[in-house]
This record gives C-alpha cells, structure tokens and sequence, in this order.
C-alpha cells in the first residue's frame, strides 16, 4: 500500500496561535517540574554559549571543533577550579576571623547607638514606646518566618548538596558536548522553523543573540574584573571580610546598581562596626569611588556598550521573578528570557505602529 502523502490541510491563524501557546505553556510546565535537576544542564548551556566565540576563533586557527573544544573545556574548568583552591582557605579564614570578632562588633555598634536610642526613647510616652515594641516585635516574627522559608528553599532546592555535587561533575561534560555540537545544533533547529516565517525568526534571533552576547559576555568579564578590584582594594583597607564583600560586590554589579549599593552599605555598617576610623572609612569609600568610575566609564562602555537593549529595572525584575518561579534555575535562565521578551516585544511593537490598528487606515 502506497503511503499517503498528501500535504495536510493549513491551519488558520488561530490555530497556528494556539499550537504556539500551547507548546510555550507545555515549556514553562516542563521547566517548573524539571527545576531540581535541570541546574548542571542549565549552568553548561551558558557556559557553552559563553565560550562557543572562542571555540570558533580556534576553528578558524586551524584547530578540529573536538580539540578546540576539548583544549577550551580543560583550560576553563582548570582555571575556575584552580581560583577556588586559592580563594576558598582565604575565605575560610575570613569567615573565622569575623565570627571570632562579631561579639565586639555588636557591643561597639550597641555602644554608639544607644545614645541616640536613649534620646529618641525621651521623646516618646510609654503608651508609644509599647506599641513600638509590639510593632517591632510583629515585623521581626515576620522577618524571622521569611529567612527559615528562604533557608529551607535553598536546601531543598538548587543549590542543596546533590546539585553542587552535580555542578562538579556533570556541568564539565555537558559543556563540554554543548560545544562540541553546537554549530550542529544550530544549523538543525534552523531546519525546523516554520519555512514561511523563517527569515523573521531568524532576525530576530540575531537580534537575541546579539543582546545576549552583550549583556552576557560583556557583563561577565565587567563582574570579574571588578570582583577582583573590589576583592583587592577592600582587603588592603584592612576591612574584615574584604575578600568576600568585594567579590560579591563585582559578581553581583550583574544586576546594574544592585550590587554595588549593597557592597556599599555592608561595607561601610562593618567599617563602622570595627571602630568607624576615618582612614578606613575614608579607604572604603574611595575604592568604591574608583570603582564606580572604571566601571561608568571604561568596564562597561568598552565590554558592553550599547548593544543590550535590556533595561535595568527589567532585568531586575526578570532576575526576581524567574528566582521566585524556578528557583536557581530560574535566575540563570532570567536574563535569556528577557533577552527574547524585550526582542519580541519590540518586534510586536514595530508590526502595531505598522498596521492599521495604530493608524486607522489600512496596515502599511
């Protein structure tokens, strides 16, 4: 019996709307119920997609795709885990430091606001002064409840001891096939876009490939490099825990400003705490000073410059958002969602001003 091979009949556009609505649902539900263990995949993705211009470069060199691969892979994970042999015992015995000297902290912090305290306490009857307690009683329950959630999120969702331990040995492989095959895999999802609105969607995909390559690459190499300044510059302030408010200050300059004003603030209440000298305060707010300035006016216009298209409050909300949805893996897949909700939305945007919706006439 001879196959039928008739050409099935054409959907109409809402049909087409509703396949795609479908298939994004059925993505996101897929998603949300994978978040345990989609972590390593997720992580090598973007590692793989950070690297892949390299692995090219290579190629071009003269180096096969495997050995460039292979020889990319080795360097990177070798690097990455050599910076934490070096970084984790100068961590450790910051960590140790601090608590050891946290007792004297709170007593100097206690000491330099009680009188302000005692002052603000003068002014109030003892019918405010209850309600203020019971007030602040309320709102520390309620701080206290949301850090247990918080805590138990955490240890029970990505980043528990199964998923860290996952990190280690799974990501290496899966980057290391990701780029491997990548140009492979992106000549076939070509083959199966939609063939009469192919080009558009390949436009647009550059366009999501070019604000991810800015955002992601670029801004990658900005928190690096600033990690590393503020890491320096605030340990040689002698501020305790220098190492590791400035490493968290530049990973987290990811999210524009954030990062930096928390930096800021834990930076100058411990210089605070540790006896509010003018040299150290003065010190503290000099390295951020500086930084700021590299990263205004050299980091990011040179590594980023204008090509992400992605506003801050956005990207802000996206992080938060995909943090509160799928966990960890939520956070790291934020950002390319962004990237394809920013281009879409401006792709939507420029079809409206085009068409008779917007002008009343006929679409243009």
């Amino acid at each position: 019996m001879i196959p039928d091979r008739r050409v099935p009949p054409a959907m109409s556009p809402t049909q087409r709307i509703r396949v795609w609505a479908f298939g994004g649902l059925a993505f996101l539900v897929l998603v949300y119920l994978l978040r345990g263990v989609l972590l390593p995949f997720v992580a090598g993705m973007a590692i793989a997609y950070f690297l892949d211009p390299l692995a090219d470069r290579l190629e071009r060199l003269g180096l096969s795709r495997i050995m460039a691969t292979a020889l990319i892979t080795a360097v990177f994970f070798l690097v990455f885990g050599l910076l934490l042999f070096l970084l984790v015992p100068v961590l450790e015995q910051q960590v140790v430091t601090f608590v050891q000297r946290l007792p004297a902290y709170i007593a100097a912090v206690g000491d330099r606001i009680k009188p302000l305290l005692q002052e603000f306490q003068d002014r109030l009857s003892p019918h405010d002064i209850e309600k203020l307690q019971t007030s602040v009683g309320a709102y520390a329950g309620t701080a206290a409840g949301w850090a247990l959630d918080f805590l138990k999120s955490v240890l029970t969702g990505g980043i528990a001891i199964l998923s860290i331990l996952s990190l280690l040995f799974i990501t290496p492989v899966v980057t290391f096939y990701l780029l491997r095959d990548w140009d492979h895999m992106v000549e076939t999802i070509n083959t199966w876009l939609p063939r009469h609105h192919a080009e558009t969607i390949r436009c647009e995909l550059k366009e999501v490939d070019r604000t991810l390559a800015g955002f992601v690459r670029g801004q990658a190499t900005v928190c690096i490099t600033l990690a590393a300044f503020y890491g320096i510059g605030l340990t040689m302030t002698g501020l305790d825990l220098g190492l590791m408010i400035g490493m968290g200050t530049g990973l987290g300059a990811f999210v524009p400003y954030v990062g930096m004003l928390i930096g800021l603030i834990a930076s100058l209440g411990l210089a605070v705490a540790q006896g509010a000298e003018w040299h150290l305060l003065g010190g503290v707010g000099l390295v951020f000073l500086i930084g700021n300035v590299l990263e205004g006016n050299f980091l990011t216009p040179k590594l980023v410059g204008d090509r992400v298209g992605l506003h801050p409050v956005w990207i802000i909300f996206s992080l938060l958002a995909g943090g509160a949805l799928f966990g960890f893996v939520g956070i790291l897949l934020a950002v390319p969602a962004a990237s394809v909700i920013g281009v879409l939305t401006r792709f939507a945007l420029e079809n409206y001003l085009r068409s008779s919706l917007y002008h009343g006439g006929e679409d243009s």
